[in-house]
């Protein structure tokens, strides 16, 4: 079987869970005996993380305007990775290069499998453009797909509302490498060095600095309860998004917060890991997300979480492996009071939370599902 990945953003820091998503399912798809292609863009595409997709066959196409993400394809690029595979990939929504697969694929008869990652709903920025985007392409593409994937049980709700019966609708949730997330005490002495805090506790957000990631809800909460607990720094660490200037100068007013603030910018690799496995807390409190990859990522390194009932993380909560609470400044500064008050109930909650990563969101396991649904998919077509 020969499956073709398509996302415009690779790179993780540019292109978030959804990059990773894809980059991840490619892999372990490849380890599973499926012949693999990811065409995207060729926007912060290192060697390295061409290097880590092992066998894996890579089509990087320029990018002609990065803020609306243009491809540029010599004639007969797309149309002739299409014809070569079996099934094909769409992960991620509102991209010309995710348009022009699609039309290729349905002059072609080629199988969708369509995965927007919680990208259905019209939220954020560019509205008009978002909406123009799906009258042109982007609910043919959910109507006309073979089948389509949501991340959460959550999800369901945004295909309904594009004309897709639930019928079509598989749920397959993101996943984690174990492998990647090994400890390592220098390396967190280390990133404690980097952060400048010594040996004191804090709270972690690992995210882009932006509104859909709520990290000006979570500055305001944390300085609603600093001073009960003045041992604490929060870590803003990732990308700005457009907010850290607020955030900084924020921060810097007060006279309680301007030292135990710190944004030490984006983090991969060992020193996110160190990271993760030296905070007390992780705090996810996005105002919309479908299902943050983050928590999954703080459980296997056995990380306590906080997070928004906006991440589609309830199952996580109903097992106790997590605390959820509405996406408010009022919300979060009591589950900051709380967990923080009570050290010994959130390692229980961690222990939790690590066990059921590693029992249902590994990556391998979601790979299996995948090919699973492009088998299904293959057998109709032949029938």
């Amino acid at each position: 079987m020969k499956v073709l990945n398509v996302n415009h953003l690779l790179d993780p820091e540019t292109g978030g869970g959804t990059a990773e998503r894809t980059f991840q399912l490619s892999r372990f798809l490849q380890r599973a005996g499926i012949q693999t292609t990811v065409l995207a863009l060729d926007i912060g595409l290192s060697q390295a993380r061409r290097d880590e997709l092992e066998n894996v066959k890579v089509v990087a196409l320029p990018c002609l305007n990065r803020r609306y993400f243009v491809p540029w394809a010599s004639p007969g690029v797309i149309p002739t990775l299409v014809a070569d595979a079996d099934v094909v990939h769409l992960s991620g929504h509102w991209t010309l290069l995710n348009a022009f697969v699609h039309k290729s694929c349905r002059r072609q008869g080629k199988p969708v499998v369509f995965c927007p990652a919680g990208a259905l709903t019209t939220f954020g920025r560019s509205l008009k453009l978002k909406r123009a985007y799906d009258a042109w392409v982007g609910r043919e593409l959910a109507q006309s797909a073979a089948a389509c994937v949501a991340i959460t049980e959550q999800e369901r709700a945004d295909f309904a509302a594009y004309g897709v019966p639930a019928g079509r609708v598989t749920v397959i949730p993101n996943g984690i490498d174990p492998r990647q997330y090994t400890g390592d005490p220098d390396a967190e002495r280390g990133i404690r060095e980097r952060f400048q805090i010594g040996t004191a506790p804090y709270v972690l957000f690992l995210g882009r600095l932006n509104a859909i990631k709520g990290p000006d809800l979570l500055l305001e909460a944390f300085s609603r309860v600093a001073s009960r607990f003045p041992e604490f720094h929060l870590i803003f660490a990732g990308p700005d998004g457009g907010l850290q200037a607020s955030l900084t100068e924020s921060a810097g007013q007060s006279p309680l917060l301007k030292k135990r603030i710190h944004f030490p910018g984006y983090l991969a690799g060992a020193d996110k890991t160190a990271a993760l496995r030296a905070a007390t807390l992780m705090a996810i409190p996005s105002r919309r997300e479908a299902m943050s990859i983050v928590v999954l990522e703080a459980g296997i390194c056995g990380t306590p979480t906080l997070f928004t009932d906006a991440c589609g993380l309830e199952g996580i909560a109903a097992q106790g492996a997590g605390t959820m609470v509405e996406p408010s400044v009022e919300a979060l500064a009591g589950g900051l009071a709380a967990l923080l008050a009570e050290p010994a109930s959130m390692r229980a909650a961690a222990a939790r939370l690590e066990a059921l990563v590693r029992e249902k969101y590994l990556w391998d396991m979601q790979a299996a599902r995948y090919v699973t649904l492009y088998e299904q998919i293959l057998g109709k077509a032949r029938a």
